[in-house]
């Protein structure tokens, strides 16, 4: 009984707290970002009786707003080092206006192709793309070169992509593509319909691995040394000055927050810093969101069946 009345002391508690808290969560525009903003404002709206508002915004904003610390934006759901490294060295380590969380889902990025297509053509490695029998088989605009899709615009991973297609050789037979994420989806699953050739950067966690039968391309293995990758915020000659002949190194994906946020809203940043996700959860949020389910109702039906975990989030 003594417990009991402690456990409902410390929510009653929790609750009045928190009713005057409120977050403004950054919305960048891929699909595991969005699942996780979501799932975020679900919890402070519904577990801490607090207010939460989701503002669109890609790396550059949300980090400036974080770091500016007036709440335009306070948090970054799914920051993915060290491709976001540019940022977090200058508001996390130089600046110290912005804290990255210590729990952290791992992330692995590579190239694809469809089963289907790597197992009739022989495709298993990245430089198989440059047999100008497969390039031309990816041709879809009959231009003479195969298409790669890259990544989006403004992905600091489509950057690094465009320098691995030049190192790689891969430049006088495939032709980067930047765009939309679904434009990539849409295309991988048109190529498989229709028995043709697609490359594309894919990652994970991701829906597609739910939706489509894909296989990675082999790439070299991770060695710093030839993985000299300068992003355009760094360096004006970012392109000529990178050198990427390797695969990347396993990601490390976590939150960032305002670091004036532990003053104005201190259940909030607790609850951030202690949010624990794994790959496989966000993998399945991205599919059924990317399925057409409102990641709104995503959230909260993941909320309810998972109380015991989001509790220890909350420290109850």
């Amino acid at each position: 009984m003594k417990k009991l009345l402690l456990s409902t002391a410390l929510l009653a508690s929790m609750a009045t707290a928190s009713a005057a808290e409120e977050v403004k969560i950054g919305a960048p525009a891929w699909t595991g970002a969005q699942a996780i903003a979501h799932l975020i404002a679900e919890i402070v709206e519904t577990r801490m009786g607090g207010e939460a508002e989701l503002v669109p915004g890609n790396n550059a904003s949300i980090f400036q707003a974080m770091g500016q610390g007036r709440g335009d934006i306070d948090v970054h759901p799914d920051v993915w080092l060290p491709n976001q490294q540019s940022f977090t060295d200058q508001y996390v380590e130089e600046e110290g206006t912005v804290i990255l969380s210590d729990n952290s889902y791992e992330g692995k990025q590579s190239f694809c192709v469809s089963r289907q297509f790597s197992e009739a053509n022989n495709v298993t490695s990245i430089f198989d793309l440059a047999r100008p029998e497969i390039a031309a088989l990816m041709d879809s605009d009959g231009d003479g070169l195969g298409e790669i899709w890259i990544g989006a615009p403004g992905w600091a991973s489509a950057n690094v992509n465009e320098v691995k297609v030049r190192d790689y050789g891969l430049m006088p037979f495939m032709e980067p593509i930047r765009a939309d994420q679904a434009v990539m989806t849409a295309t991988v699953g048109d190529s498989i319909r229709k028995d043709i050739g697609y490359a594309f950067y894919c990652y994970s966690p991701h829906a597609i691995w739910f939706q489509h039968d894909i296989v990675r391309l082999s790439e070299p293995p991770f060695d710093p040394a030839k993985y000299i990758a300068i992003q355009p915020s760094d360096d004006p000659d970012w392109f000529e000055n990178s050198t990427v002949m390797t695969e990347d190194a396993l990601k490390e994906v976590q939150i960032a927050y305002s670091g004036t946020l532990s003053e104005r809203s201190p259940a909030i940043a607790d609850l951030l810093a202690n949010i624990a996700l794994d790959g496989e959860t966000v993998s399945d949020f991205a599919f059924q969101i990317e399925g057409g389910k409102d990641p709104a109702d995503v959230a909260r039906e993941w909320v309810a069946a998972n109380s015991d975990r989001v509790d220890s989030w909350l420290g109850l």
